[in-house]
């Protein structure tokens, strides 16, 4: 069977949460499949890095796209065009953006349907092209592949989807993630706080991640701390808004947060397993990665009590309110303070992490790509 995959967003020192969803599952699937031929369709020019196996074409076709009238042109002309060329049996798309001009049978992966309930958090035209056409990928996929029971439940009232065409591949964490000894602790405050204890947050400086409220939480939070406690941030500030900086300027205690911008893996670990505690909490997540790195790492998690992260987090993290800064800081004080809290958090996320594999996600994401495959061999075999 031919399976063309969207690759777009494998980009190499630059993968984020769908790019490492879209690494991790290929990177095992086509290896446990050389059985079948997998085209990988990138943007712009791809790094050997991603082609994984012997049974993995790469091919280049433009224009990149980064804009949403280069998606439309992209997708609805030079993948339809490569899926005709190729033969394609199966277009799968880690990104969930399909050729609605295709007839390839197609999977796509709806990871969240944020652009639905907080539309104003993106801009005006991304705005536009996620509510107008990820209703039309939904009608148009053979099946639908989500990260979480949530966001399954919300593409069927968002879409009306039938829920038996849609199937959970929930995500994992990296390997490299586990427990670090003192001694990395130590040195990893020392090289990015001046040794003193802080609170983790990890993602894209994007609205719906919550900084407003996690700042304003902080600034409570430090007004009873003897611990001289310091907030450490990593990610780009791509969505860095107007309302954000805001809040961020009007801190009182803004000397006590760092950002460290975009942090590779092997830093990354070390900065999460020194942690105090991550504090994720998200107005709105299909599922949450970072959660499970930290109950890797032996890092107690503060999240939110809203949409996939309960799921995720089970039993295993401190849940607040996410509009409520007051019991963000709660939690901070509880966890810095509270070390059989600690213990019993950070027991039960070992347990919690042993559920989101890779592993496991690159066999339900295979699952989910067989239940399309099997009608199309039937097909082609005349049965």
């Amino acid at each position: 069977m031919n399976i063309v995959v969207n690759t777009r967003l494998l980009l190499y020192g630059r993968l984020e949460g769908i790019g490492w969803f879209t690494y991790e599952n290929l990177r095992r699937i086509v290896i446990a499949h050389p059985e079948h031929n997998f085209y990988f369709i990138f943007d712009r020019p791809y790094h050997a890095d991603f082609i994984f196996s012997s049974n993995v074409t790469p091919i280049v076709v433009g224009p990149p796209a980064r804009h949403p009238i280069l998606y439309y042109i992209w997708f609805e002309i030079s993948i339809r065009h490569m899926l005709h060329k190729l033969k394609a049996d199966i277009f799968l798309s880690p990104d969930g953006y399909l050729s609605l001009g295709s007839k390839t049978p197609s999977i796509a992966v709806f990871h969240d349907l944020n652009f639905e309930h907080y539309p104003a958090d993106l801009p005006i035209a991304e705005r536009w092209y996620y509510r107008t056409f990820f209703r039309k990928y939904a009608a148009k996929a053979s099946r639908i592949a989500t990260v979480s029971e949530y966001s399954k439940s919300d593409i069927y009232k968002q879409y009306g989807t039938d829920p038996g065409l849609i199937d959970v591949v929930y995500n994992g964490a990296n390997e490299l993630y586990a427990p670090i000894d003192e001694e990395l602790k130590i040195s990893t405050c020392n090289k990015y706080t001046e040794g003193r204890p802080y609170f983790f947050f990890v993602g894209s400086l994007h609205p719906r991640k919550n900084l407003i409220n996690l700042f304003r939480a902080f600034d409570i939070f430090k007004q009873n701390d003897t611990r001289n406690c310091v907030l450490l941030l990593a990610g780009a500030k791509k969505w860095w808004t107007g309302e954000i900086a805001s809040v961020y300027d009007s801190m009182k205690y803004q000397d006590s947060v760092i950002f460290t911008g975009r942090l590779e893996t092997e830093e990354m670990k070390n900065v999460m397993g020194a942690a105090i505690a991550l504090t994720y909490v998200s107005y709105f997540e299909g599922f949450g990665i970072p959660i499970v790195e930290a109950f890797r790492c032996g890092t107690p998690v503060i999240s939110s009590n809203v949409t996939s992260m309960p799921e995720v987090s089970g039993q295993a993290a401190l849940l607040i309110n996410p509009f409520k800064p007051e019991e963000i800081s709660d939690a901070m004080h509880m966890i810095l303070h509270d070390e059989n809290l600690r213990s019993k958090l950070i027991e039960e996320g070992f347990r919690r992490a042993e559920i989101f594999t890779w592993d496991k996600s690159a066999e339900r994401l295979w699952n989910c790509i067989e239940k399309v495959l099997k009608p199309s061999a039937a097909l082609l075999s005349g049965k």
